[in-house]
């Protein structure tokens, strides 16, 4: 089976026959061209993995070359390969989007190593993901069971949001077993969540950061320190999504990532609610009777208002 098909481009072609060997009896099909027009004309008739392209040939020079050959296909990745470290050339080859830059003389291990990172990166990273989770599944799972203050528990999620986002990526089995051991640890934190709820919701000086305590603790201060804050709230925004957004975000902003507890039900009307007052819900009710509208008792009376229509 083969490993891949790679064209190498290089007008001094015969003196890297041992090369071309050495990626033969790794399973690549290697096709070669000794100029430019050669290798333009090859890509115009069949597809290739990966092309290695030098950048200093006689007629079309490599960067000529790529730029052609980028316009037939720009999804083939292209390898330079000079004997040049002139900063403008690299400039240039970067420009033109190349998938990798290799300085003459190379040894075969390096176009072997460029190979796997560009043709079996994906498979390589499936098989250390499964590889990586599998190590750490008992060490998971002791956790969840050892797990006895809510650091042990945001710990926890924060490893099982890890390992969710690494296998999303795979069609590894052991995203189902992923799926079995955060079940698990749903039900053993709900049990954390029953002995504690009352307890926290009793005694807001000591208890964990809440809903009710995120201005108070968090934005206040800063706002007393003379900091500039700008608070976006999304509503129904797991971690797991906020840790994709983050990476699109990151280069242009840092993160000091806090979790915490959201109250009880969390839906929009209480939790929410309770973020803008810094009160429980029934502290809200009770200060503010005329501003709080019970939802279902709402919803009940819109109901009894609609006309009811059968056919």
């Amino acid at each position: 089976m083969s490993n891949g098909t790679l064209l190498w481009v290089d007008d001094e072609m015969e003196l890297l026959k041992a090369y071309v060997i050495f990626l033969e009896k790794k399973d690549y099909e290697v096709v070669t061209a000794t100029n430019g027009q050669d290798a333009i004309d090859l890509v115009s008739e069949r597809p290739f993995d990966l092309i290695l392209l030098d950048e200093n040939m006689p007629g079309l020079s490599g960067l000529e070359t790529l730029t052609k050959i980028k316009e037939i296909d720009s999804n083939i990745p292209v390898v330079m390969v000079t004997k040049s470290e002139e900063e403008n050339i690299m400039d240039q080859a970067i420009g033109s989007k190349i998938a990798d830059y290799l300085i003459k003389p190379v040894n075969p291990n390096q176009i072997f190593l460029t190979l796997k990172k560009h043709l079996h990166k994906r498979a390589i990273e499936n098989e250390v993901t499964n590889t990586g989770y599998q190590q750490n599944f008992t060490r998971i799972g002791m956790q969840i069971n050892d797990s006895y203050s809510l650091e042990d528990w945001i710990d926890v999620y924060k490893r099982l949001v890890y390992w969710e986002l690494e296998l999303s990526n795979t069609n590894s089995e052991m995203t189902d077993v992923l799926k079995m051991q955060k079940a698990e640890a749903n039900n053993e934190f709900a049990k954390f969540i029953k002995k504690n709820y009352l307890d926290w919701v009793r005694n807001p000086d000591t208890r964990p950061l809440m809903s009710p305590d995120v201005f108070k603790r968090k934005v206040f201060p800063l706002l007393d320190a003379g900091e500039k804050v700008f608070l976006i709230l999304f509503d129904n925004f797991r971690y797991d999504q906020w840790r994709i957004v983050s990476q699109d975000l990151a280069s242009d902003f840092t993160f000091d990532d806090q979790l915490y507890l959201s109250i009880l039900p969390t839906a929009t009307q209480y939790a929410r609610n309770a973020i803008f007052a810094g009160l429980m819900p029934d502290q809200i009710a009770s200060m503010f009777p005329d501003l709080w509208v019970d939802e279902d008792e709402e919803e009940g009376k819109n109901l009894n208002e609609e006309p009811l229509v059968r056919t």
